[in-house]
């Protein structure tokens, strides 16, 4: 492993994109943005260490950026992720900077003809799980030929998920890379030989970020089972955005099951959903008409969800790394999180758990927080169909007679849309829109499942 040098943090790059940072809503960029982009302009490899929620997915773009830019000659930056969650926030952050270039995800779990057609015209950037690259590779979809740059995100997950294969077939295949940046939130020691990172220039920002803002406290159970303390912490927390994290798919519905059952509305999400379903859930936890999300390791990166104030292991993670992956989804860009372990008595607490900053009595009587404000409508229309947010928007306030107030997050999807509506008022809108049509197009708006 290379040793870190410190690096000139260059003050000129701040001015330099300041547009795509109002874009964002970003002051500023941090030190760990401008390490990245200088090291990539002077260097043809690079590693980024650097926890969860540190704004890596904008460094590494800033990074580029300067690439991108360049005469269209295709697709000519690649990059892989383990999750197609992942690639979807990355899709999303690049399309808020405002760039003019095409970027394209490609991913399972849906068909494979869709993104056929979207690399018909190659875009400049592809995103997308290793799986369904090399897919696209071996069919010729994508031109192996043009593309100059790859970038390895969350590599240590890539490692992880066994992806090593097919990252191998990938990148054999492109024969004209020249520079690459590989990101990871945890520390690796040895690289496959297949990267050729022999002389890659290191950034460590894991030791600085060590999380001074992040509380972590215990609850300690009963019984084995811990269904009722589960339910108990989250009346006691409130309808404050809470992930629960368990650790296997059995677990995710059984939890959201019960709290359900006992009136607190959730949404549970793991690998076995369809993906229309896991969208769906993760809208309605984005979009607040659920506090509660249920889940496995699959939400402990990747997700785009801001402002998570817990985190809850109803499961103790089985390694350090999990613990702090999942820790990661709070107390994200300097904002504060919770951290509660809920520990039966027959389980030990973890060497790798730091200092317990507090210990949770519940109160004897439990009382149910609100109800979420907000309802989620599916529409069956989305970008292939030419729709976008503020079509929805005029339709709604249009033919809805609904106020801007009244309508909430809006997700659009390729085939669909997610709409976040106030609660109170989707009977009516319903009926209302029954019979109306959207760019000239009858659709179906129905309640999200």
């Amino acid at each position: 492993m290379p040793t870190l040098v410190p690096l000139p943090l260059m003050s000129q790059y701040q001015t330099e994109y300041d547009p795509i940072l109002q874009k964002m809503g970003i002051a500023n960029l941090n030190e760990m943005q401008l390490a990245t982009i200088t090291a990539a302009t002077e260097h043809n490899n690079v590693i980024l260490f650097s926890n969860t929620g540190t704004g890596k997915t904008l460094a590494f773009l800033l990074a580029v950026h300067k690439q991108l830019t360049q005469p269209y000659t295709g697709t000519t930056l690649l990059i892989i992720v383990p999750s197609r969650e992942l690639a979807m926030q990355i899709e999303k952050v690049y399309k808020t900077m405002g760039l003019p270039q095409k970027i394209t995800c490609c991913y399972g779990g849906h068909k494979r003809e869709t993104e056929e057609n979207n690399l018909t015209e190659a875009p400049t950037i592809i995103v997308g799980t290793p799986g369904r690259l090399a897919d696209h590779l071996k069919r010729f979809n994508i031109n192996k030929n043009t593309i100059t740059t790859v970038i390895l995100d969350e590599f240590d997950k890539l490692l992880e998920q066994n992806f090593g294969d097919e990252m191998e077939y990938i990148l054999n295949q492109l024969k004209n890379v020249s520079h690459k940046i590989l990101t990871s939130a945890t520390e690796l020691k040895h690289f496959p030989s297949y990267l050729n990172y022999e002389n890659a220039y290191t950034l460590n920002y894991l030791a600085e970020q060590k999380n001074t803002i992040l509380e972590i406290n215990l609850l300690k159970c009963k019984d084995k089972d811990k269904l009722a303390e589960a339910f108990q912490l989250l009346c006691y927390i409130g309808a404050k955005s809470t992930i629960l994290f368990c650790n296997n798919r059995e677990s995710v519905e059984r939890v959201s099951l019960y709290l359900t059952q006992n009136g607190l509305s959730n949404q549970y999400y793991h690998g076995a959903m369809e993906q229309q379903e896991r969208d769906s859930a993760l809208c309605k936890f984005r979009n607040g008409t659920v506090n509660y999300l249920v889940t496995t390791d699959l939400a402990s990166r990747g997700l785009d969800i801001p402002n998570i104030r817990h985190i809850i292991h109803y499961h103790i993670p089985s390694t350090e790394e999990i613990f702090t992956h999942r820790n990661g989804r709070t107390a994200r860009m300097d904002a504060s999180g919770t951290v509660t372990i809920l520990l039966s008595a027959e389980e030990v607490m973890p060497n790798y758990v730091p200092t317990i900053d507090s210990e949770i009595i519940l109160p004897t009587e439990t009382v149910l927080p609100p109800k979420p404000k907000w309802s989620t409508l599916f529409v069956a229309a989305g970008k292939k169909d030419k729709v976008n947010k503020i079509d929805i928007v005029g339709f709604l306030t249009n033919k809805g007679n609904l106020k801007k107030e009244d309508i909430g997050i809006i997700d659009v999807k390729d085939f669909f849309s997610f709409v976040a509506v106030k609660k109170t008022l989707v009977n009516e809108l319903l009926l209302r829109i029954k019979m109306e049509k959207i760019k000239n197009k009858k659709v179906t708006i129905v309640m999200a499942k």
